[in-house]
């Protein structure tokens, strides 16, 4: 991880907040940045409605490709060199990178281009309810939040202060359903890390304004393994045959729900269970058949699960004590469990917290009130954990609000696109600044960054 130069006596002064805290009159750079976004929404709003209307869930590589497209258009029209990471070794379509800048700040913005919407999905267009609201597939998750991303950078260019900074946008093909092997498909957003200083995740979040992530839960699997010892259910108990496979399986699983419950933001949630005398389980189609009779002791079972912990270390504790219970088997019973890595944690740090504090005096400032910390418990995993760790700060959440997402519902508050689009412009505006002042600095001297 990169170090900081700033000492934390200073962070306020550091990140430029006292300039705008004491004076009551905003930086006149501001004032433009704003008056632009503005001037810009309806153009921001027909980005949106173009892009919801090509489908593209993960799987329809034409139509995520032709995303991609759209957003290459407009990066290349603010001056970014642009490049298509082929997605055919991941089997996925790809994802698109945009970079600009050459000094300042290495900040990496973060957006995904696919949706959970499959080709043949009846909900396809963006619809217009009212002035403040549109119902469409992706419009809040996430091309609300790729718009927003645009719409800022569109407002820091016309300001001329683009050029204070290096951005690297990474918009994945693939958030939604990722792409094997994961260390392929996640290369060139974990490459984009260890190149920046700072990371901004454009997510929805909770869907609330007044709530950005500085923090969210890592999302990993497990499978877990039973067998026992066939026999006439009347012998069930006996010391030559045991308890079988099921209650195996029920003391394993209440054993993790009497250990772990009451860890915080720790959840485990076995989501499909077959049991029997013959049983399958597909791992891809999550469909599974059983065969057993009930004067039969069971035979063998299996559970697929997840488990979403908010740290690395919490993760490891919740592994260790499942594989310990696991352990611990019934007479005539065998079980092993196996985990597999999905989304890494993103922890809370000091560093997030900072990025937090700037973006909520951003927001203060311009009159949309304080942000704070989203529950870690009510968003998922993003594209954003592969990176947190690799950066000095990291914050996500920050694209456009709504509701509904992963339904034929999906809403977007489009009364907040323009506020969150100040928020993330004038966030960068002002970490442009401090790389100005001989006390802050975000680059790390022994790496050679200036």
């Amino acid at each position: 991880m990169h170090r900081l130069v700033c000492h934390y006596t200073f962070i306020f002064a550091c990140l430029g907040f006292s300039a705008f805290t004491a004076a009551k009159t905003l930086d006149p750079v501001e004032t433009k940045i704003v008056r632009h976004i503005a001037n810009d929404h309806e153009r921001a709003v027909a980005l949106l409605e173009e892009t919801v209307n090509i489908n593209s869930g993960t799987m329809n590589f034409t139509g995520v490709r032709k995303v991609g497209a759209v957003f290459e258009r407009e990066f290349k029209a603010l001056g970014f060199n642009t490049r298509w990471i082929e997605g055919s070794g991941f089997n996925r379509a790809g994802h698109l990178v945009a970079e600009y800048g050459k000094r300042g700040p290495r900040i990496l913005l973060i957006g995904h281009l696919d949706t959970v919407f499959a080709e043949d999905s009846p909900f396809q267009k963006l619809e217009r309810l009212d002035k403040n609201s549109a119902r469409g597939p992706g419009s809040n998750d996430m091309k609300g939040g790729d718009v927003i991303i645009v719409h800022a950078l569109r407002a820091l260019r016309d300001a001329g202060q683009l050029d204070r900074m290096q951005i690297r946008v990474v918009m994945t093909g693939d958030e939604e359903n990722s792409g094997e092997p994961r260390d392929l498909s996640k290369k060139v957003l974990i490459e984009a890390g260890q190149w920046a200083d700072i990371a901004m995740g454009f997510e929805d979040g909770d869907g609330d304004p007044r709530t950005a992530a500085n923090s969210r839960r890592g999302s990993s699997g497990w499978q877990l393994k039973v067998t026992g010892t066939p026999a006439h259910s009347s012998q069930i108990f006996q010391p030559a045959v045991g308890a079988g496979a099921i209650y195996e399986a029920a003391r394993i699983l209440d054993g993790f729900r009497t250990a772990l419950s009451a860890e915080p933001n720790l959840t485990f949630n076995p989501g499909v269970i077959v049991g029997g005398t013959d049983t399958t389980l597909d791992d891809d189609s999550s469909r599974g058949s059983a065969f057993g009779k009930s004067n039969v002791i069971a035979q063998t079972v299996q559970v697929n699960g997840d488990l979403r912990a908010l740290s690395l270390e919490q993760l490891q504790m919740a592994r260790t004590t499942m594989r310990r219970i696991v352990a611990d088997s019934l007479p005539g019973t065998h079980a092993t469990i196996d985990f597999s890595d999905g989304y890494p944690p993103m922890a809370p740090t000091q560093g997030n917290s900072k990025l937090l504090a700037l973006y909520s005096q951003v927001s203060e400032d311009h009159g949309y009130g304080p942000v704070a910390a989203i529950n870690p418990r009510n968003a998922g995993a993003a594209d954003i954990s592969f990176v947190a760790n690799a950066v000095d700060m990291a914050l996500d959440g920050l694209g456009m609000m709504g509701t509904g997402g992963h339904t034929v519902q999906e809403t977007a508050d489009l009364s907040t696109l323009d506020s969150q689009t100040v928020r993330a412009a004038i966030t960068l505006y002002r970490i442009s600044q401090c790389s100005n002042l001989a006390a802050c600095t975000f680059f790390d001297k022994e790496a050679g960054k200036q």
